[in-house]
Formats: C-alpha cells, structure tokens, sequence
C-alpha cells in the first residue's frame, strides 16, 4: 500500500497521537522517504519521541495492522498477536496473578519485613551490594521476613541467591537479561521461580514477552531521582498503549508514582503499580501503604464500573 501524501499522513498521526509525544527524544525533522505504511509511521514515531529502534517496532506493527483494517491516522497498534506477531512461548514463567497490587520496591530486609507486615500484597528487594555473602544474607532475610504472611516476594537481579533462598520470584532489568546464557533461563524457567521483567519501550516488550515472563514492568512513567534512567519518562499515554498491548500479561507501572499520579495510572488500565519514595520517604510508612492501597482499589473499582472520576 502506497499513501498519495506521505507528509500529511505523517503530520495525522503526530497531531492524533499528541499524548505519547516525548519532546527530548523527538526528531521534528523526520520525514517518509516514501509513501509506505512502513516509511510514513516510522518517520511519525519518530516525530514523536520515540527511540529508533521502538520506531521500528511500531512501524512494522503499522504495516501488519493497515493490511487487515485499513489506514487510519487516529489508529494505534495494539494487537499483540496481529500487529506485532507476538506469541508467548510453549513453556512460559510459572504464573503471577492478573493483578499484584501495590508493589512495593525496598532497599534491605528490614524494609520487607515492615511492609509484609503491614500488608503490602508484593514486595520487591532491590538491594545493591557487590559481596555475594552480604547479598546472600539480606535475600535469606527477605525470604524469612514474608513467611507465615500473604506477602509475594521478588528478588531484584541477584537470581541465584533468590533461587537458593526459596523467594517467589526474581526482577531483572533488561541489562540483567542480557547477561543471561540459555542455561541460565532454562535454569530459572524450570525452577518454577516467577520472572519479572523491566521495559522501557517496544522494542524492549517484545525481547520480554518472547520469554514468556511472568508480569512486565512498564515505565519510568514519571521521573524519577533513585536511579539514572535509561529512557526519558515515557508518561501516561505512553503507558495506555503499553497496557493494551500488554493486556495478555500481568503488568506493573513504575517510576515516580505516588497518590498524585494513581488517577492516571489506573485509568491506563495496568494491573498494578510500583512504588518506593512514596513508601521508603513517608514519614508514616504503614499509613501512606494503607492509603495508597484504598486509593488504587477505589480508583480501579471506578474504572471497571465506568465512571470517569471515581472517589
């Protein structure tokens, strides 16, 4: 398929699809070097903010998309299978439920036990530490801090000892991945430990979900000062369409959330969210975990009713 105007279909799609608009990675230059499917929306996506490799990902996507339903500017890919011909693998990660609730990320043991006890339903440990006994200690600790409590329990990066302590699941970020050896997966895959993976855009959801992971993280939503950041924020309309296309897998938003952004986030219709200054920098931890529970189960019980501003 051809398009007669390459320009003005490109200039549709910027000016439909403001809301995923990131200026700082934009190249307001771009232009279709034809009037192909593919040349018109990669040169938009890249109007648009996004990064080049996840401008191809969406540019093919468009193409597999227009040859079922037809060109439309106001469209977006969604279609996991049809659009970017995902499949999850034969042998996916053991299961998460659709939904984790509040995911609380936290720096030591200490922290997991405050917050299992105060009934956060998922837990991360991201504990950053170059001594493998010092690390295989707080992962232990985190281990006997959840037991006899409903708590679910991720181990940030430090698999083996998560897998030697008998935690519920591990959380890599795709630098972590990349360092993985076939073994490595087949390993953790068999071992029925659940696999959490960070994504910063297409191009990475697509590496994740080929291995069949058991939830993906989507994010930085907002920013964030924890952490550099490889990817600017990618925001709330970023993270509707990540959600939608995601909808197969539980997921989980993360970077800079905190009561002020859970109306948002809710309403992109992920199934959980992810937080640590809202919880690590509160001046009453137990109660702004309280708080931030209520909110979301409010929010998401609005939502699914259909209202536009639940209370």
């Amino acid at each position: 398929m051809r398009l007669s105007d390459p320009e003005a279909a490109v200039a549709a799609i910027v000016a439909a699809h403001a809301d995923k608009a990131i200026a700082r990675d934009a190249d307001p230059e771009a232009c279709a070097t034809d009037g192909s499917v593919y040349a018109v929306t990669y040169a938009a996506a890249r109007r648009l903010g996004f990064v080049p490799d996840d401008a191809a990902v969406l540019a093919s996507a468009w193409v597999r998309r227009t040859a079922r339903l037809g060109f439309d500017p106001r469209d977006w890919p969604d279609d996991a299978a049809q659009d970017f011909g995902l499949a999850l693998p034969p042998a996916p990660f053991a299961p998460c439920p659709p939904e984790l609730g509040l995911y609380a990320v936290l720096p030591d043991a200490a922290w997991v036990a405050r917050m299992a006890a105060a009934g956060v339903p998922t837990l991360q440990l991201r504990f950053k530490h170059d001594d493998p006994a010092r690390i295989a200690a707080e992962v232990e600790a985190a281990v006997r801090a959840v037991q006899g409590t409903p708590a679910r329990l991720f181990i940030n990066d430090h698999w083996r000892a998560a897998l030697q302590a008998g935690a519920w699941g591990v959380h890599l970020g795709q630098e972590d991945l990349q360092t993985l050896s076939p073994d490595d997966i087949a390993t953790l895959r068999a071992s029925g430990l659940r696999l959490g993976i960070s994504t910063h855009g297409y191009a990475e959801m697509v590496r994740a979900w080929r291995l069949g992971p058991s939830y993906l993280a989507l994010g930085a939503v907002y920013p964030t000062t924890l952490k550099a950041m490889p990817t600017a924020p990618q925001g709330p309309g970023r993270l509707r369409a990540y959600a939608r296309l995601a909808q197969r897998l539980p997921t989980v938003a993360i970077g800079g959330i905190g009561l002020e952004q859970l109306p948002e986030v809710a309403a992109s219709c992920v199934g959980s969210f992810a937080v640590v200054r809202a919880l690590v920098q509160a001046a009453d931890p137990e109660a702004a975990a309280r708080e931030l529970m209520r909110r979301w189960q409010a929010l998401r019980s609005g939502y699914n009713a259909g209202l536009t501003d639940p209370r």
